[in-house]
């Protein structure tokens, strides 16, 4: 089995993302890797069934999920994203989500400081 297909520890992230440092997440069942760039940041996200993020807003986010299945609401439509899927969230659309499985997602966030490193 390849390097992209392999699961560690139920996560489809290889060794290479989780050696990058983890980011504060205020939301239990979330974990996250952070990718720092100059003006965005790319997070490497994996989150267990467990629950929601509630309505919120912020930068412009890009994502593409890698595994898993969540209900995603931008705006004022609700769409199913699994495998393959990707999104985009304009600055400052409310937006939430509902995870239906354990997800893998690739997030990337118009901003250098959306996300801080884990203490």
């Amino acid at each position: 089995m390849s390097d992209m297909l392999q699961e560690w520890d139920g996560t489809a992230y290889p060794e290479l993302i989780r050696n990058l440092p983890e980011i504060e997440v205020p939301i239990t069942g979330v974990r996250g890797w952070l990718l720092q760039g100059g003006k965005q940041q790319v997070v490497f996200f994996d989150i267990e069934p467990s629950g929601s993020v509630p309505p919120h807003s912020h930068c412009a986010q890009w994502g593409i999920m890698v595994a898993g299945e969540m209900s995603l609401t931008i705006g004022e439509g609700t769409k199913i994203y699994k495998k393959g899927d990707s999104y985009y969230i304009p600055e400052g659309v409310v937006h939430s989500a509902t995870f239906l499985s354990r997800v893998n997602v690739i997030d990337v966030f118009d901003s250098p400081d959306r996300y801080q490193v884990k203490k």
